[in-house]
């Protein structure tokens, strides 16, 4: 047997003083120097010959931790149970190793057997170290036994477990938990007020942690040091608080933080997001030996400001350098914030990870998946997420994210189903995507059960969860379940108020969605473009004018907020919808800007509402100029011409678009009975109960012309006969659907239906109808807007 290099040069100097006994400072002198595996279990051996391993626990200790150093847990466990009584701090070292050598469950057997088959008692290291076993397991259940055992055994209030246990439940997404621990624990310390800041972060509680950080800064807690302004930086950087940001850099100058590689390279980073490219620039300069982690972040920075010939130049420096790169650096160059026109550098970027043998890493195939899923090369991705050997939740949420974001909303549940089967927890990114894909399908009894599982995992204290969970309520008809979660949060973003005032809007509740903006107001939360259009869309619906045009005027001339394309439209519909077709044509010439299609396309509208066939003439030439592939206008004014009787002029327009080979999108519509949905189509025939569904629908009709109801037909192709046009009009998607909502539930219970493109004035009048001759509520979500029908009223107030 060889021995080291260190070891043989120890031999020497031990010949040349002619004598150097084998004492315990020798041998702890070579473990100190011991620089491989095979250093330490040659040393072993030597140990064992001088029959010191057994007899000295401390040099076993020692041995130990230096084993789990080299990752050696084998090693070390062999060694730990060849010791005939260990002590507790061998015990304590164990635990520590397997905990931050990824082997939790034997930290947590092993504090286990500590408990039951010892005389020994756990100390304060002993349960800070199996706690943060259970953090890396992420098993909350796990994690509150031994939270349970602590304050048994007295270190409930002890500080070194408390920042055990707050880094544990932050990692458990459980962050109402941490701040309990936190407020309870008598002592504070930086390290404790670290775990809080760091914790937030990850949680996305992004002003928390810019908070507490506050309270360092100002000295309302413990002295902050570099690990403090280190980990706010990305609490700053995800919200973008260039300002903040500008205070902190002069922070770290004034306390003497700036020549530290490490917080350069956050400052970085936090320059990039903040879109100050060239501040981040400079700062990477300042670094005067660039490691390849201040290299990595500023090729990100370069992505993510879309400055991507600059990431690649700084990517290929690197490879040119001999650097060998990380897959940390492929993230960074992987351009996922601006990815449009750059899908051969993302091919390229493929092929040199498959080359390198980097694309199985779990970070580089799931930005690989999250590229593709934003340029909707969904084959691509879903080949990627497949050949993934190593399934990260991060990468499960990328697939789901992706699926949803491209409304392929079928594959993102079945994906979510798969993964609750493989037994992998979902977190509030997993069922934020998941609530988008029920909001969009309205998938109510999915949603509901997401919602249970939300509970279950107590993600509910999550702002952005909650958030998703009152736009999937409403967005599935249960406006009321929406409020009353609103009203239940004790925190609320713009993107929540959002939300609800949006919700608000969809189902015609134009005063309550007034009067919530208004209450935003006055609470701390500043408004956003996004709130002024969802409350310009909720007075349109209500046909709130007056109101409408104060909100507007309040938008730009006290928030001096620029109206995009969008909020244009709305003012165009609001004017359009109450019938005051001249003002929103005079609203248009006034415009700062080039009217485009949105614009427009609600003025057309609002002439299908008023049968004004002279400005619709005009809406739709600016229409087949700018938007000419779009079929929805040509159906429209072939519509409008319909109804006034002008046949021939609809008949011209159909042909020019039948010229340009424009395909209408197919109507459809779902409804879901007993958690399963079922899909229909005009005419539909395929459904399993199709006999059972027509009979019902003809057994209706029968008493619907009884009482009086007549088809409305006038839209329908002209040269069809009557007859003819009351068959098309009997079969369209909604009544099929609602058909077999009344064979499939009880008698008095709720209907619920989505279609896809905005209810035909026929369909509109004949739920009217149903909703009394049947006493049923049925409630229907078109393109537009929810139509709630009962006793024969439709809560739009014919106005949609």
């Amino acid at each position: 047997m060889s021995l080291p290099k260190t070891i043989l040069a120890s031999s020497a100097v031990a010949k040349t003083c002619h004598y150097m006994p084998r004492t315990r400072d020798f041998f702890l002198n070579l473990l100190r120097k011991a620089a491989t595996l095979s250093h330490l279990t040659q040393l072993q051996a030597q140990l064992i010959h001088h029959s010191l391993l057994l007899t000295d626990i401390s040099i076993t200790t020692k041995l130990t931790h230096k084993f789990f150093d080299f990752n050696a847990t084998l090693h070390a466990r062999a060694l730990f149970f060849s010791v005939p009584k260990p002590d507790l701090f061998l015990f304590n070292v164990l635990i520590k190793g397997f905990s931050t050598n990824n082997k939790p469950l034997s930290a947590i057997y092993l504090f286990t057997h500590l408990r039951k088959s010892t005389r020994l008692k756990p100390d304060d290291y002993s349960y800070a170290f199996v706690v943060s076993a259970a953090a890396s397991l992420g098993d909350a259940r796990i994690g509150g036994i031994l939270h349970g055992k602590a304050i048994i055994d007295g270190f409930g209030l002890d500080l070194f477990v408390g920042s055990a246990l707050v880094d544990f439940y932050f990692k458990i997404w459980r962050e109402n938990l941490a701040i309990k621990v936190f407020d309870r624990l008598p002592q504070i310390d930086t390290v404790l007020y670290n775990t809080m800041i760091s914790g937030f972060v990850k949680n996305s509680c992004f002003e928390d942690s810019i908070r507490v950080f506050g309270d360092m800064v100002l000295g309302n807690g413990p002295r902050f040091d570099l690990t403090t302004v280190i980990a706010v930086l990305p609490a700053v950087a995800e919200l973008q608080e260039l300002k903040l940001g500008m205070q902190i850099l002069c922070l770290a100058i004034k306390c003497g933080f700036y020549s530290h590689v490490s917080l350069l390279t956050g400052l970085i980073s936090l320059f990039s997001k903040c879109g100050e490219v060239e501040i981040a620039r400079l700062l990477f300069g300042e670094i005067r030996k660039k490691d390849l982690i201040s290299c990595n972040s500023m090729i990100s920075g370069f992505t993510c400001n879309g400055e991507t010939e600059d990431s690649v130049r700084l990517f290929k420096e690197l490879l040119s350098s001999g650097e060998r790169v990380s897959s940390s650096t492929i993230v960074g160059l992987i351009p996922v914030y601006h990815p449009f026109g750059h899908s051969y550098l993302c091919n390229c970027i493929h092929g040199f990870c498959v080359k390198l043998g980097i694309v199985s890493h779990s970070s580089v195939s799931t930005a690989l998946t999250t590229v593709y899923c934003r340029l909707n090369e969904m084959i691509f991705a879903r080949q990627l997420f497949d050949e993934s050997a190593e399934k990260t939740l991060a990468s499960w949420n990328a697939m789901i994210s992706g699926c949803t974001q491209n409304g392929l909303t079928d594959a993102a549940i079945s994906l979510f189903q798969t993964m609750q089967k493989n037994n992998v927890n979902p977190n509030p990114v997993t069922v934020t995507s998941i609530l988008s894909a029920c909001a969009q399908i309205g998938a109510l009894s999915l949603g509901e059960w997401v919602h249970s599982l939300i509970k279950s995992n107590h993600f509910e204290s999550n702002v952005y969860v909650s958030t998703a969970l009152i736009d999937m309520y409403a967005k599935c008809g249960s406006i009321t379940a929406a409020r009353e979660l609103f009203d239940l949060m004790p925190e609320k973003n713009e993107v929540t108020w959002n939300a609800m005032i949006s919700g608000y809007g969809l189902h015609g509740h134009g005063q309550e969605a007034l009067k919530l903006f208004y209450d935003m107001l006055s609470s701390s939360v500043k408004p956003t473009g996004l709130t002024f259009l969802s409350v310009l869309y909720a007075c349109s619906h209500a046909g709130l004018v007056k109101e409408g045009d104060g909100i507007f005027h309040t938008m730009v001339h006290d928030f001096g907020f620029e109206p995009l394309a969008e909020h244009y439209a709305c003012m165009v519909d609001i004017l359009g919808r109450a019938g005051q077709l001249k003002k929103a044509l005079e609203f248009i010439k006034a415009m700062p800007v080039e009217p485009g299609p949105p614009v427009w396309g609600a003025l057309l509208g609002a002439c299908m509402i008023h049968k004004d066939t002279n400005l619709a003439h005009v809406a739709s030439e600016k229409l087949f100029e700018l938007d000419p592939e779009n079929i929805g206008y040509y159906v429209l004014m072939s519509n409008i011409y319909s109804v006034e009787r002008k046949y021939p002029q609809a008949a011209s327009v159909r042909q020019v678009a039948k010229k340009k080979r424009l395909a209408k999108t197919p109507g459809c519509t779902l409804i879901e009975i007993g958690q399963v949905p079922h899909v229909f189509t005009s005419g539909d025939q395929s459904h399993p109960q199709s006999k059972a569904i027509y009979a019902e629908l003809d057994k209706l009709t029968g008493k619907m012309t009884e009482a009086g109801f007549q088809t409305e037909t006038t839209t329908v192709l002209h040269d069809l006969e009557e007859e003819e046009k009351e068959l098309t009009m009997k079969v369209h998607s909604e009544k099929l659907a609602i058909a077999f909502g009344l064979i499939s539930t009880e008698p008095g219970a709720e209907i619920r239906i989505i279609k896809n493109l905005r209810v035909c004035l026929d369909c509109h009048n004949w739920t009217k109808f149903l909703s009394k001759i049947t006493e049923r509520v049925i409630v229907v979500r078109d393109a537009n807007r929810f139509h709630h029908f009962k006793d024969g009223l439709c809560s739009c107030g014919d106005y949609w």
